[in-house]
Order: structure tokens, then sequence, then C-alpha cells
């Protein structure tokens, strides 16, 4: 299918690995310029290198950030002065026991999983409308509907992304600009797959089993039943940013695999 956006230029936070690269590579596959986003000049430089030969599109390049940094989300803005399509994926998650998260943490996740949306968005939403084109994506979470005991400072921020998502989408009315969220369900990303390999470890088992206890304990309501490719919800999200989904608007999109259980 045709998304009709190519040349388009598209900014992906946290894209050197998982979701954030699958979605890259999507937008990168329909003739978008992208740039590359991550912590490291080595990982960004490696996810363009390959993007670029996995797709044959040479307008991908790359700018190092750490979003717990704000000078460092002014610099990146300072070397694009003006994108087509943001998408707000960059994110961290940790499980942790309530009582054990300090006030730094609850900072920390805010700083990092909301606030670089916010600055991200105030610094090309007014061109955006100006345009009378743009979109602005936000990847959140299930977790942001079903806080997850384990990371309630994660669900927090997740959540926060849907409010700031919608209130930007009514300031898009009349106008070729659209705001929407997406809500991936437990994706094997490079975290997770860290994350699985060091329980099945402690545990003795292997990770398939640890991914069996895993749905039919934590997360019982998934139709899907396994833990989601990142490429299954980078074409949800590329079709988002395309030109057919200009009467998406505000909207809350899942890519969760079913574990949400409701039909809205």
């Amino acid at each position: 299918m045709d998304l009709r956006i190519e040349n388009k230029i598209a900014l992906v936070t946290g894209s050197t690995a998982g979701i954030g690269f699958a979605i890259a590579k999507a937008l990168a596959n329909e003739g978008v310029a992208v740039i590359i986003n991550g912590r490291s000049d080595d990982r960004v430089n490696l996810a363009v290198e390959k993007i670029k030969k996995e797709t044959g599109n040479v307008n991908v390049k790359g700018i190092a950030a750490d979003f717990a940094d704000k000078k460092q989300i002014e610099f990146l803005i300072d070397q694009l002065p003006e994108i087509d399509i943001l998408v707000n994926n960059v994110g961290i998650f940790e499980p942790k026991q309530f009582s054990n998260i300090p006030d730094e943490d609850w900072f920390k996740f805010f700083e990092v999983n909301v606030m670089s949306g916010i600055r991200l968005s105030r610094a090309y939403f007014d061109k955006m409308i100006q345009k009378n084109w743009g979109r602005i994506i936000f990847i959140s979470s299930e977790s942001a509907i079903q806080i997850p005991e384990e990371m309630i400072h994660y669900g927090m921020t997740k959540t926060a992304q849907i409010a700031v998502s919608r209130g930007l989408a009514e300031l898009t009315k009349g106008t070729g600009v659209t705001v929407n969220t997406v809500l991936p369900g437990p994706t094997l990303s490079e975290g997770v797959g860290v994350f699985l390999n060091d329980l099945a470890t402690a545990g003795n088992k292997t990770v398939e089993e640890i991914e069996k206890d895993f749905f039919k304990n934590m997360r019982p309501t998934s139709i899907l039943q396994r833990f989601i490719e990142p490429d299954e919800v980078a074409g949800l999200v590329a079709y988002i940013a395309s030109n057919l989904s200009i009467a998406t608007n505000g909207a809350l999109l899942r890519a969760d695999g079913g574990v949400v259980k409701s039909a809205f």
C-alpha cells in the first residue's frame, strides 16, 4: 500500500532498537526521510546503517540525545528546525515494588516518558499547524489502562501521555494535523528480551517457559498469548503517520494483542 508520505521528514525517538527501530524502518520503507535517535552515537550509527541497508532508503540520519537531559533535547531540536512526523517513542521501564520507588524515580520516569514528548511536540506543533500538515504519535502502552502493580510509576507516565495527546488533538480542529496515541501490549523489545533472559537464568527455566508463565499469571487477558513483535506495532504506526489517516485524530489505537479486555 502506498501511504503517500514519500519525502516527508520523521523523527522517531528511542529508535535504535525494538518498537522504535521497527517504526523507523517501516517509515523508511515508505520513502520517508527518517531521523534515528538513541543515547549513544555508536548505537545510532549502527541503526542508521542497518535501516539504509535493509530498506534501500539513503535518507536516514541519526542524532544522539539522552532524554533524561533537557539540554540534549534542546540540542536535538536545534539540529531539526522542522519535521513532518513526530513519533514520541522513547521510554524507560523498571519493575519495582511501590514502597521501594523513591521520589527520584517518579520524577525520572516522568521526565523521560512524558516530558520528552511534551518538549518535542511544543517545538514542532505550531509549525505543523502553519503548514496544515503534520503527525504527532505517542507510543504509550496497555499499561496506561491496566496499570501494572509491579510498575505503577511506569503506568502513570503512560496514562499521562494519553492526556497530552488528546489535549493536543483538540488544538488541531479544522487542520491537516493529527495527534494520536498507540497502545502496544507486551512487546518483545530489546529491553524485554534482556528481562526475560534474566528471569529465565534466575529461575533456571527456558525463555519459552517464562513467556508462557507471564501470560498465564501476569497478562491472562491476552488473546494473542505471546509477546508482540515490534514490526506488528510498526505497521499501525506507519498508517497513522500517513496521508490516509486524516480521519483518525485524538484516538487511542490498540496494538495490544487483546490484553485490554474491552470492546472500546
